[in-house]
């Protein structure tokens, strides 16, 4: 539907209509509540369909391929030369998007709530004023919009031509050279991505470690990775300066007490995000914010404001589609007044890094157990030690899983290697389930496969608590 017709009230508003939004505003609707989506955006669909997921696996994907090809000699095979053809890659993802983002966009068209092309400003808490001169007023408000590339204070990056993610995903060539600046999941998964099509690339990364977030065991397995496949990967760093010219940028960086500078055709900003809320005038509705700019939300997806709400990325804790949704669907049926509601069960957080090898984790990790002096018991055991990542070749990374040291239940696990953002989901019911390491090994696991590595260290645990 249209804004057109008369000024109308809403019983719940969604700000933004990507997949926090759209997924309240449906729920919203389903619960009999008159409901209205805001998104004044070029391009219908959100960041995950048209500018995050679904265009960077795409790309991934293809580069994966290439570099199997590439490796065909350790199996065997005589590949005379694989290379990237952009334009080809950037046309077939641009097909993939396309149909992604159609059925989103007829699923947003076709609702049974109404869908409002503006952007919104918030006038006081129950009303926006919306950027075609019309106003609405609602019981209920979600914001759902989203995040979009910071541009941190480094001495001249705000002044420097630089691309962002959307730029590197959007190729349509090979570029001859690129500065990466970051060393976040988008930098690092779409850094690899340059290397393997063909870029020379180098990486700065302001922390002594890349995937800051994550362990440091799992980054160092990455960052070996990606120095062995021959990315210049410089981390701890202190940048000092940004410059252009018509040679192309130079970055010159404090790393181990030097000063080293490195020069690249084009410059890729990936040092972050921040939640896309500075034009909705969040201090008219009394939203507070916290110093990272993420709104206050409580576990309900409620803000300072009891009646509008927040989720996604704007909210956190965790940039996620998954988690996004699931915010947003909660919002609604508060919203809606159903009782007895359960909030976002952050304990079974579910997190992929989708660079080669991947990383994945879930639930609780010993970073966090030891903050809070919860113990527990670890195993590992490594993929150069099992027999179907050594005939793949792959062999980085680890399976770790973590469990409560008395009965032995799963707390979380970490896995960094060939498909770990799949093995991951091992352990994502049993976690649910709140099972156990014997419940897992009451399972049947096939031999070869990758999955049955994790039945090492669930042994281990195994052995630990019965041995007590």
């Amino acid at each position: 539907m249209s804004q057109n017709g008369p000024l109308k009230t809403y019983d719940f508003l969604v700000l933004g209509g990507g997949s926090a939004g759209f997924n309240a505003a449906r729920v919203a609707a389903d619960l009999g509540l008159r409901t209205a989506i805001v998104d004044g955006a070029r391009e219908l669909g959100g960041l995950c369909i048209l500018r995050g997921c679904m265009p960077s696996k795409t790309l991934l994907y293809s580069a994966d391929v290439l570099h199997l090809a590439q490796k065909g000699k350790t199996f065997g095979l005589k590949i005379p030369s694989a290379r990237a053809d952009m334009r080809a890659i950037h046309t077939r993802k641009k097909k993939i998007i396309a149909d992604f983002a159609g059925y989103r966009q007829r699923a947003l068209a076709n609702g049974k709530f109404d869908l409002i092309r503006a952007q919104a400003r918030f006038l006081d808490p129950h009303t926006v004023g919306l950027s075609n001169g019309k106003k609405i007023s609602a019981r209920h408000i979600l914001i759902g919009t989203g995040s979009q590339v910071s541009i941190p204070p480094v001495p001249g990056l705000a002044a420097a031509k630089f691309w962002t993610s959307d730029d590197v995903l959007d190729l349509d060539f090979v570029p001859q050279s690129a500065i990466v600046l970051g060393g976040g999941i988008v930098a690092c998964e779409l850094a690899q991505f340059l290397n393997r099509i063909g870029t020379r690339v180098v990486l700065v990364q302001r922390s002594p470690n890349i995937l800051r977030d994550h362990s440091e065991d799992a980054s160092c397995v990455v960052q070996q990775a990606f120095v062995d496949e021959g990315i210049e990967l410089f981390a701890g760093t202190q940048i000092q300066a940004i410059a252009q010219s018509a040679r192309g940028t130079t970055a010159r960086f404090l790393h181990d007490g030097k000063i080293i500078t490195r020069r690249a055709a084009h410059l890729f900003n990936a040092l972050g995000r921040e939640p896309h809320t500075a034009s909705l005038n969040l201090p008219a509705a009394g939203v507070r914010t916290r110093p990272n700019g993420r709104i206050v939300i409580d576990r309900y997806q409620r803000t300072s404001v009891p009646h509008i709400y927040a989720a996604g990325d704007c909210a956190g804790p965790a940039d996620i589609v998954h988690i996004a949704i699931q915010q947003g669907e909660l919002a609604a049926r508060h919203a809606a007044g159903m009782k007895e509601l359960k909030s976002v069960d952050y304990s079974l957080l579910l997190n992929v890094v989708f660079t080669d090898p991947q990383l994945a984790t879930i639930g609780r990790l010993e970073r966090e157990l030891d903050e809070r002096g919860v113990k527990y018991l670890t195993a590992s055991y490594p993929f150069n030690d099992h027999g179907k990542s050594i005939l793949m070749d792959a062999t980085y990374g680890y399976v770790k899983v973590i469990a409560e040291p008395k009965r032995g239940r799963i707390l979380g696990a970490e896995i960094v290697g060939k498909d770990a953002g799949e093995l991951i989901h091992c352990f994502s019911g049993p976690l649910a389930l709140r099972a156990t390491v014997f419940d897992l090994l009451r399972a049947p696991w096939y031999h070869p496969t990758l999955a049955e590595i994790v039945t090492y260290p669930l042994e281990e645990i195994a052995v630990k608590i019965a041995s007590r």
